[in-house]
């Protein structure tokens, strides 16, 4: 079988004008994420899948890395749509190369030679109708840094809304305006991982923080429904003063933003650190209280985490929506997204009608989709 880097040079199409800017010399400046990699003819940005040839920009198209069904509230979105079903889907590379990322397989694909994962031929109508067959409410581009792979996602996406279904983000955050700009027009909601809120430990990722603070206030004031994630690591982002300083931003943009920290286990290079518990997320939990910020949620540890799973009206305390784990026990917003007790809107994307929970976890597919895996000539 062919490298993998062959395969993908065979699956690209020209990037989109809007995200480029020609320097002369062949050298073009991308715009999709913000290390706006100024690129030479001949090589591939950082995120090792956009890459320049002959003085023009060609960017990942055509593929997937992999599909999969879930409840939305793994992605996690909390306050869009809960208990729907979100068809998640990617490509390969990354503009960081975090040493404990849980997709390091799609994700690492070009950069580390043990993440190998064939991609499958597809279509954005193929991708679409598969979402539709095991109905899906919400088409998410996940898996790698779905911004490095903006002009596909915009196709999908484009096919997506045409077919009645919501589309979603989830990212680094690490963005530029002029990505973000053309993002905007086809897309729904936006799910941020703020891994940290230290330029150092960004620059240990592979990046800087100062893009993903100022994409992260773009996102809000551009109308996009935005939830945040941190993932507490003991030893590395897990200080009080860097989560007064990461919570207190947030709540300067908006106090309603949803902030979900969650519990790490160690995965990929990063197998020394001891796993968060309960106890670290209930510390982070009361600093991003006393910062103002009114939805707070504790993941990954169902059952241990109290009330702080759940969706409470922030005026008058009725809990809204009672989970374990992914799963919704109990729904109680309104049809006009307003407390049923007090009659404050709750902010967030809610359905008029409360379908249930459609999924189970894990989600077993209706009806099992036949791509083919690419294979190069």
């Amino acid at each position: 079988m062919p490298a993998l880097r062959n395969i993908l040079d065979q699956r690209v199409h020209q990037a989109d004008p809007a995200l480029i800017e020609d320097l002369g010399n062949r050298r073009i400046r991308c715009f999709s994420c913000g290390h706006c990699c100024p690129i030479p003819d001949g090589q591939p940005g950082v995120c090792k899948v956009r890459f320049n040839r002959g003085g023009t920009l060609y960017v990942p198209w055509g593929y997937t890395a992999g599909m999969q069904c879930d409840p939305i509230e793994k992605k996690p979105f909390f306050h869009a749509y809960p208990g729907a079903l979100a068809y998640s889907f990617g490509m390969l590379g990354c503009d960081l190369h975090c040493g404990y990322c849980q997709n390091w397989v799609t994700s690492q694909a070009l950069r580390d030679p043990q993440a190998i994962s064939p991609p499958l031929e597809i279509s954005p109508e193929a991708l679409v109708r598969d979402a539709l067959d095991q109905g899906a409410k919400v088409l998410v581009s996940t898996y790698n840094e779905p911004l490095i792979t903006s002009e596909w996602a915009v196709a999908v996406f484009k096919e997506a809304r045409a077919a009645g279904l919501l589309t979603g983000f989830v990212s680094n955050g690490n963005g530029t305006p002029q990505v973000l700009e053309y993002l905007r027009p086809w897309i729904d909601l936006y799910k941020v991982d703020l891994k940290s809120f230290s330029d150092r430990h960004y620059h240990e990722l592979g990046g800087r923080i100062g893009p993903i603070l100022e994409s992260i206030r773009r996102i809000h004031a551009l109308g996009l429904w935005l939830e945040i994630v941190t993932l507490l690591i003991p030893g590395f982002n897990d200080s009080p003063d860097e989560l007064r300083q990461l919570t207190e931003f947030v709540a300067g943009i908006s106090v309603d933003i949803p902030w979900h920290v969650t519990a790490f286990h160690a995965d990929y290079k990063m197998d020394d650190t001891r796993s968060t518990n309960a106890e670290d997320l209930l510390r982070a939990v009361k600093i991003g209280r006393e910062a103002g910020l009114r939805y707070i949620y504790a993941g990954n540890l169902p059952g241990m985490v109290g009330e702080w799973e759940d969706t409470r009206c922030a005026h008058c305390g009725e809990t809204l929506v009672s989970r374990y784990g992914y799963h919704i026990q109990d729904y109680r917003v309104a049809a006009d997204g307003r407390c049923p007790r007090c009659s404050s809107q709750i902010p967030g994307r809610w359905a008029a009608q409360f379908d249930g929970q459609i999924a189970s976890h894990p989600f077993l597919p209706h009806k099992r989709a036949r791509f083919v895996t690419i294979t190069g000539h």
